[in-house]
């Protein structure tokens, strides 16, 4: 048995946007052949000709997202940016981490398996947004990859259900910028929260202006209360990714929040 990582572009997207192209193409098709009035013709036949467009655009560019994202695949761009956040990640001898948004684990398993000293534990809602993630997967995962010293749990990440100061480490993929209607650096703060004085932090998500504010005024503050080394790295310049995937991938502005508390 092997871990099933799942990707991020799931097959049901493929097959919406490669039917929704199908589906437009021959209403386009039909509407040409039809007897209507030539100015209404012209614009039924450009507005469903654009939406095959549209779709079909959609479904390259799926297709093209799905096979960087794939942990079988050539390029594999999930498992770098995995494994890459994971180096940042030290939990020290009977430590405990958290990882924010665990998915399908594979954050927390990395993190795991680079950390047998200590333990992880995974939170995540598992909402209806990606249902083929869930509780039973990323336990299943561990068990394929051979890793004991997991647990994964229902959880909230705009509030955090421990006390101040209960982890060694913290860490968080992708997640943040999923969050909508709310303050990007309050979730930074309420992940921040739940670490221990002196413990450290490893965070990668879309960090740009439009998201997440002023940054470097973010670690300003960060260092006036007196984190330590908090560095703000990007991820687009070739360490996980080039700078035209992060564009043709929509991850433009990827970047990795680490320090000490």
């Amino acid at each position: 048995m092997s871990a099933n990582y799942k990707n991020w572009v799931p097959n049901v997207m493929i097959t919406a946007f490669t039917a929704g192209t199908a589906i437009l193409g021959a209403g386009t098709a039909a509407l040409m052949c039809t007897d209507l009035n030539t100015d209404l013709k012209k614009a039924l036949v450009g507005t469903a000709g654009a939406g095959t467009l549209i779709c079909g655009a959609m479904t390259a560019w799926s297709v093209y997202a799905h096979g960087k994202f794939s942990y079988d695949g050539k390029r594999q761009l999930s498992k770098d940016i995995v494994e890459g956040t994971a180096e940042y990640f030290t939990l020290p001898e009977g430590g405990i981490g958290l990882d924010v948004g665990c998915g399908s684990g594979a954050l927390t398993i990395a993190c795991a398996k680079r950390n047998p000293q200590g333990r992880m534990v995974g939170i995540d809602r598992w909402g209806k947004e990606y249902a083929s993630f869930s509780k039973h997967l990323c336990e299943e995962n561990s068990d394929a990859e051979g890793v004991q010293n997991t647990e994964f749990h229902q959880g909230d990440a705009c509030k955090l259900d421990y006390p101040d100061e209960y982890f060694d480490a913290v860490t968080s993929n992708y997640v943040y910028h999923n969050i909508s209607g709310v303050n990007k650096q309050e979730l930074l703060r309420e992940t921040l929260r739940v670490l221990k004085k002196g413990g450290t932090f490893a965070i990668h998500d879309i960090m740009t202006k439009a998201r997440y504010g002023n940054m470097q005024q973010f670690i300003s503050e960060l260092y006036d209360e007196g984190y330590d080394k908090v560095t703000l790295i990007d991820t687009t310049n070739g360490m996980f990714m080039t700078k035209a995937e992060a564009v043709l991938l929509g991850l433009s502005g990827s970047s990795l929040l680490v320090g000490r508390k």
